[in-house]
């Protein structure tokens, strides 16, 4: 397969329009998923505790899961893999609405759905880097935008179906909402040359199977033609089987004629054979090794070990307000009539408006984006603090589009990660960063609906949360301060024996 170089334009503008669409039908239910959790509570008589994780699974399992998802990408395609998951979340969704108990939510909700959406986060990601290289920073930007719109339109949108056809409908509709994936799947064809025909195969590739060698080291000429004549005399052996009666003379003289150098070289080549697979294992081997001395060479760094702790301690406190902010203003007893916009919209659309403002704010080159990453993070962890004391819509609702923007922060995160470890190793960094990511994601919401099934009350939830955003946001700019400069300068040397992730040139 022949690829283009990426247009930058063109056709990818209408992959940038589709993945929009896809992370908008796709994450606007699990990230609004606050909604359907009061429904829950009540459906099922569950704890506050048990009944988070379906919530924090949807939203977790897809980073935990996500060099499944690379893997699955890479293998068969972007449009194939988006497809197919668009069946996984409609699906999943569908399902969930004959849901019998809590337990078969985690399923059908909380992996199906999951796992179908980090399924598509990576299709899209993956096809909008296809398509685009100068400019992929603004197409990133925009298809990220779709999950936070989805997280807004949804939150009133699951409300107004529940209260029209009941928590079953409305999950049968979204469910059905989200087959318009497949259409949005359907427009991401590859790039590929369409003037440029395939290779055909070369005089290699028709050879049969059994002219072939496994060698560690190239054979002399005299070795390859000997090989070949082999080879030749096998193939019209096995070919004048069935006509053996006929030509048994011509079998014997070709019997015959295999002499005794031929079978020794014949059990040479085995044995080179035999040697080729057991160097083979070795490398493979010798690679793992290297991932993991890698790996533990990017744990040496003390930016990128602080920074392992901030985003996991993040995830567990600064994600729980979108999912459990409408049951904290059920439970403060605001009148209903006092609503203007459900609080987990007004989140979605600050965390939109975040993601771009901070997002152009690191590209100033006076703005270090590793102490605006921080300051996110402290500024978060003051906000969580903050909750216990909201008594009203006003200012319940001031505090999640608060929270809403600074969680904006995932469009630098990247910037971070590049800036602690180098280009050379973001790949290798991020994958494990965003692991830790979905744990916290997982982890977040059970914990402090846990805190509540022991006190009865929110506040000693949240103070928990706001202090390990802030112990992550401190520990973070402690490993910062002393060597910033210094773990930058070094980030672009490889260390010896590390294996190096980079893309290979599609021109």
């Amino acid at each position: 397969m022949v690829f283009r170089k990426p247009p930058d334009g063109g056709w990818g503008w209408v992959i940038v329009v589709v993945s929009f669409f896809t992370q908008f039908l796709c994450y606007g239910s699990p990230l609004a998923v606050g909604v359907l959790y009061l429904e829950w509570l009540d459906a099922f008589g569950e704890g506050k505790g048990k009944t988070a994780w379906v919530g924090s699974l949807a939203n977790g399992i897809g980073l935990l899961a996500s060099p499944v998802c690379s893997i699955c990408v890479s293998s068969f395609g972007a449009r194939p893999v988006a497809i197919f998951s668009g069946f996984m979340v409609a699906g999943g969704l569908m399902m969930s609405s004959f849901a019998p108990n809590i337990y078969f939510l985690y399923i059908s909700y909380g992996i199906v759905v999951g796992l179908g959406c980090g399924l598509l986060y990576t299709a899209t990601v993956t096809i909008t880097c296809h398509y685009f290289d100068k400019r992929r920073g603004l197409a990133l930007g925009l298809i990220s935008t779709g999950s936070s719109v989805g997280l807004f339109i949804y939150a009133a949108l699951q409300r107004e179906l529940i209260d029209l056809y009941g928590l079953d409908g409305c999950l049968l509709i979204v469910g059905a909402l989200s087959l318009n994936i497949l259409a949005c799947g359907s427009l991401m064809r590859p790039l590929e040359s369409s003037d440029s025909p395939p290779l055909e195969k070369t005089c290699v590739d028709k050879v049969p199977d059994q002219y072939f060698v496994y060698r560690e080291k190239e054979k002399t000429v005299e070795e390859n033609i000997s090989i070949l004549e082999k080879g030749y005399v096998d193939e019209k052996c096995a070919n004048n089987m069935p006509d053996y009666k006929q030509d048994s003379i011509l079998n014997k003289n070709v019997l015959s004629s295999i002499n005794v150098s031929e079978k020794d070289t014949y059990k040479k080549k085995v044995v080179e054979q035999t040697n080729f697979c057991k160097q083979l294992a070795k490398r493979k081997w010798q690679l793992y090794l290297n991932y993991w001395e890698e790996t533990v060479v990017l744990f040496k760094n003390k930016v990128f070990s602080a920074l392992f702790v901030a985003i996991l301690l993040f995830d567990i406190g600064g994600f729980p307000p979108s999912l459990l902010m409408e049951d904290v203003a059920r439970s403060a007893n605001i009148n209903e009539d006092d609503y203007h916009m459900p609080l987990i919209s007004i989140i979605g659309i600050m965390t939109a408006v975040g993601k771009l403002t901070l997002g152009i704010l690191a590209d100033f080159k006076w703005v270090n984006t590793l102490y605006l990453y921080v300051t996110t993070l402290l500024m978060t962890g003051v906000a969580l603090f903050a909750i216990p004391f909201a008594k009203s819509y006003l200012t319940l609702a001031m505090l999640s589009g608060i929270l809403g923007f600074l969680t904006g922060n995932w469009s630098i995160f990247p910037y971070v990660t590049t800036k602690t470890v180098g280009i050379e190793k973001l790949t290798h960094a991020y994958g494990i960063l965003m692991f830790f990511a979905g744990l916290g994601n997982s982890l977040g919401p059970p914990i402090v609906g846990w805190f509540y099934d022991w006190t009865q009350e929110y506040d000693t939830a949240f103070y928990f949360s706001g202090f390990c955003v802030l112990l992550g946001g401190f520990l973070l700019l402690l490993a910062a301060l002393p060597c910033w400069n210094a773990c930058t300068s070094q980030s672009s040397k490889l260390p010896p024996n590390t294996y190096s992730y980079k893309v290979a040139s599609s021109a």
